[in-house]
């Protein structure tokens, strides 16, 4: 019931070129905290299985997407490394890749041909979902997860015939990126699990302004883990960007789960 009364008060919007009706974020004082309480209350994470699709002790996570079976490695033993979280799949990276296939095989997205960015890809999974649905990918992370990732990308995209382009390059958040990221700037930047401290904030926000133009559309997935920090990109966030939350009836039927949430971003 609540989450009725929250849906008809909403103001719905299409934002981007995503063709779904997203719920805006509306800017104000008090809106960023609003929402996070919105979320807690309604979805309330705690409460939710975590890891509901990914096995992070494994060295290995099968996934069937696009009519191919991902095999996409992960390395559990770097995961107790202060500030390591890409070394291994989280939830929101299998939400956000099967709500590209969902999209895309529902026609609210079209991402054959277009540029896509991806930021802190980690395993690569959702670059290789946005590849095998046509996109001109660009995975990044920091130097010390390039093994992986291409490891990755050379183990599941080297012998498909990709409808798209997929290639792995360094990226430092903050730091002015390299020219084949913004020349021209992307259609699409992706993003799971990229707001887990406040420091990190300030730098993806940063990143998000110098890659994306007028006509980028930014899918964002997150792990609902700390409503502090949440709270703190969203406000940060709303200065530069227009913010809808995507509501889980549009995310793929067979992956929700009450421990994510998904935003979609367009620069103002």
């Amino acid at each position: 019931m609540e989450e009725e009364e929250e849906n008809a008060t909403a103001a719905m919007v299409k934002l981007g070129s995503y063709g779904g009706s997203v719920m805006l974020v509306v800017p104000g004082e008090e809106s960023a905290a609003e929402e996070t309480m919105l979320l807690w209350g309604i979805q309330q994470p705690t409460l939710s299985k975590p890891n509901a699709f990914v096995a992070q002790s494994s060295l290995q996570l099968r996934l069937d997407s696009c009519g191919h079976s991902l095999s996409i490695l992960q390395s559990p033993s770097s995961l107790g490394k202060p500030g390591v979280t890409g070394s291994v799949m989280w939830d929101s990276g299998i939400v956000l890749g099967k709500f590209l296939e969902h999209s895309v095989d529902s026609g609210m997205l079209v991402l054959q041909g277009k540029k896509i960015v991806e930021l802190g890809s980690g395993c690569g999974l959702v670059g290789c979902i946005a590849a095998l649905l046509g996109g001109e990918v660009i995975l990044t992370d920091l130097p010390d997860r390039m093994r992986l990732l291409r490891k990755n990308i050379e183990t599941n995209m080297k012998h498909i015939s990709l409808r798209g382009s997929i290639t792995a390059t360094e990226l430092t958040w903050g730091d002015d990126p390299d020219q084949e990221l913004i020349g021209p700037t992307p259609d699409y930047i992706l993003g799971s699990d990229v707001v887990y401290s406040e420091g990190a904030v300030v730098d993806l926000l940063e990143t998000l302004g110098q890659l994306s133009g007028p006509n980028t559309t930014i899918f964002l997935a997150g792990e609902l883990r700390n409503d502090a920090i949440l709270e703190y990109f969203l406000e940060a966030a709303m200065n530069d960007f227009t913010i809808g939350r995507v509501d889980q009836t549009l995310w793929h039927p067979d992956y929700h789960s009450n421990r994510v949430v998904f935003y979609v971003l367009v620069k103002k």
